[in-house]
């Protein structure tokens, strides 16, 4: 595994050990942190290897001798398809926890398509079970409609995280496009530009208290409309802490900063400056430090989807929450693993959402629900006929205790 030393790379082994993986090569360019984890949370099983993804001698001595490689190094819009090609010349299987529409293109571009090794992309929480539940969800319908999301949280931001977030506004769609477009929403079977806006503090389904929210329409969830065939999907990012709303507004402005000749920037970097005098790495943890200040850290998903079942109108909302994300997509990384190696997944290039059996991974969310403190929570409606609610307006509801939050001042 890749990027071991991570939050996500982190969880990802803790989790393989529970599966029952006792051969685990970990590599990341801080080897001391990896021998803490495997002395500690791995009880001593686990190989440590000093390991660079940009650099293709090191990468290529890492994948040598593995059945598979888990990717949970970034950023992923700097890496691409770098560690699935290496992984794939090596002899080896490889799930990139990322690795959205740009690795996928960059593989097909070096002649890999065709290859006997299976490669999953997008084995994360964002991408992958952003589309795993709702096409879960989609089975207990005769045909789904509408799919509605509400998806964010309060938590650490890594320097990874926000170099990905930057470059996200120019790639990671595909064919070179942003990885999505804001305030477009799909409607009767195509992406509908600024049908949508954001809100600041209102109430959404599966949040507590006042939050922020901003409809964006990703290549992802294009596909996964596509797939199941919706008319509408509306999907909303959530920002419950105000301190990281501010930064997020001024995202494009980074962008600026960092192509400009004079503030050009190394977006991975926590120091590098921009003309603000500090990158937006650094602006984005400290927000996420403030947000969280005496608070407790969570990341939600909650889905609502409509549609007919048992010939009339049926309603399924879910709400997934756990307290990080981070270890969440180390979870789905380690079950994607654990599919590939049983031989569920054929070989050649996949998105995990399009091959990994949904019923398989939410039965992989529940078995995981102790070690994570991950609920998730599945209910039932039966729209009445006429029904004038927009898909926007359902949503799971939360407990009293839920709505209310802890505080410092």
């Amino acid at each position: 595994m890749l990027g071991a030393s991570g939050m996500v790379g982190q969880g990802a082994a803790v989790q393989l050990r529970r599966l029952g993986a006792d051969r685990l090569r970990l590599g990341a360019r801080r080897p001391d942190a990896l021998r803490r984890l495997v002395g500690g949370r791995l009880d001593g099983h686990g190989e440590v290897r000093p390991a660079d993804a940009t650099d293709p001698e090191s990468l290529a001595a890492f994948c040598t001798g593995c059945d598979i490689v888990i990717n949970c190094a970034g950023p992923t819009y700097q890496l691409k398809e770098t560690v699935a090609a290496a992984a794939v010349a090596a002899g080896a299987h490889c799930v990139d926890v990322a690795g959205d529409d740009p690795a996928h293109e960059r593989m097909v571009a070096r002649g890999l398509a065709g290859t006997d090794r299976a490669v999953v992309f997008s084995a994360g929480v964002l991408p992958g079970l952003s589309s795993i539940v709702p096409r879960w969800m989609a089975r207990a319908f005769e045909r789904p409609a509408t799919l509605t999301a509400h998806v964010g949280g309060r938590e650490p931001c890594s320097p990874v995280v926000a170099a990905d977030m930057l470059l996200s506004l120019r790639t990671g769609g595909a064919d070179g496009a942003a990885f999505g477009e804001a305030l477009a929403a799909w409607r009767a079977g195509r992406r509908r530009s600024r049908v949508l806006r954001a809100t600041e503090r209102n109430r959404v389904p599966g949040f507590p208290g006042l939050v922020a929210a901003t409809p964006f329409l990703s290549a992802e969830t294009e596909r996964l409309a596509r797939a199941l065939a919706l008319t509408d999907v509306d999907w909303f990012n959530v920002h419950p802490g105000s301190a990281v709303r501010a930064e997020m507004l001024r995202l494009p402005h980074y962008l600026t900063e960092a192509a400009g000749p004079a503030g050009a920037v190394d977006p991975t970097s926590t120091t590098a400056g921009t003309g603000a005098g500090e990158s937006f790495g650094v602006r984005l943890a400290r927000a996420a430090e403030l947000d969280l200040a005496g608070r407790s850290p969570f990341y939600a998903m909650a889905f609502a989807m409509t549609g007919r079942a048992a010939g009339g109108p049926a309603g399924r909302t879910v709400l997934l929450r756990t307290p990080s994300s981070y270890h969440l997509t180390g979870l789905v990384g380690a079950l994607a693993a654990q599919h590939v190696l049983a031989g569920d997944v054929p070989p050649g290039l996949h998105f995990a959402a399009d091959v990994l059996d949904p019923e398989l991974i939410v039965d992989g969310l529940h078995a995981a629900s102790a070690s994570l403190a991950l609920s998730l929570t599945v209910s039932d409606t039966a729209p009445a006929r006429g029904d004038s609610r927009s898909p926007a307006d359902a949503g799971p509801d939360l407990s009293a205790e839920d709505l209310v939050e802890e505080g410092v001042l």
